[in-house]
């Protein structure tokens, strides 16, 4: 019988808005006010609703578009606190816990969103191994989730991403691992199979430009502009990525990736 797909996209109808409550936001993250963790945001109903969602950039809080919890906020509600809202905790340092176990599993989630890319286009019986890791730990109570060596799980899941970028990507594609490209013309550079991991991509011009199997792992495309670019058969490109450039009717996007996750202008 064949392994159902994991659920990795953020639900927020299943979900007690935890992020508008547990986590922090600064204004100069792209949120129209700071806020510390475990406190309300002011726009969260009692429905744990946002009664801004629907012009969330128009007034100023972009943050909010970009961020995604990748599944884990619906798994924090509905399994590890059983259907608990954070309204119903005792305590702060119950907040507290709730806010913790939150980062953690999102964590979780987005190693799984990268392995499950693995698994589609160069699998490999570690990943699925460490998919397996990964699994028992998202199941597992906060106490579990709180002492597990993250650290260890991500290291382990970065060199599988890397030995895997390896086997996709083209050798003689340019190593930008890591570099400043922020606010730069791109568009006279060959990008195919390029290693961006790490990139600082931030307002940079790559307007038609194609990036075939480049490895995106981890870049910042904050204000990137990709109208018309082809980013289809890039190499582990996430959705707050895409979200947080400029986009528009042209670009090419992964096929995992809804259209709905692109950003201003798209």
């Amino acid at each position: 019988m064949p392994t159902p797909p994991l659920e990795l996209t953020a639900d927020c109808s299943r979900c007690h808005a935890l992020c508008c409550v547990l986590l922090p936001f600064r204004r100069e993250g792209g949120f129209g006010a700071d806020k510390p963790g475990g406190v309300a945001c002011h726009h969260l109903q009692a429905d744990d609703r946002c009664a801004i969602h629907a012009d969330l950039r128009e007034r100023g809080w972009p943050g909010c578009t970009v961020f995604d919890c990748f599944g884990a906020g619906q798994q924090v509600t509905e399994v590890t606190y059983g259907g608990a809202s954070w309204r119903d905790l005792d305590s702060a340092g119950d907040l507290g816990e709730m806010a913790a176990v939150l980062s953690a599993l999102r964590r979780v989630h987005e190693m799984l969103v990268h392995l499950q890319e693995v698994a589609r286009r160069a699998p490999d019986p570690a990943a699925d191994d460490l998919v397996g890791r990964l699994l028992a730990l998202r199941d597992s109570t906060p106490v579990e989730i709180l002492t597990a060596d993250l650290d260890e799980l991500q290291d382990v899941c970065g060199e599988l991403l890397a030995a895997a970028s390896r086997r996709l990507r083209d050798p003689a594609g340019a190593d930008l691992t890591r570099a400043d490209l922020a606010g730069q013309d791109l568009r006279q550079r060959d990008l195919r199979s390029a290693s961006l991991r790490g990139a600082l991509l931030l307002g940079a011009d790559l307007r038609a430009v194609r990036l075939a199997s480049a490895d995106l792992l981890g870049a910042d495309l904050r204000g990137a502009d990709l109208r018309g670019a082809d980013l289809a058969d890039v190499l582990f490109l996430t959705a707050p990525q895409l979200a947080g450039a400029r986009t528009d009717d042209t670009t090419r996007v992964p096929g995992h990736l809804p259209r709905s996750a692109t950003g201003a202008g798209g």
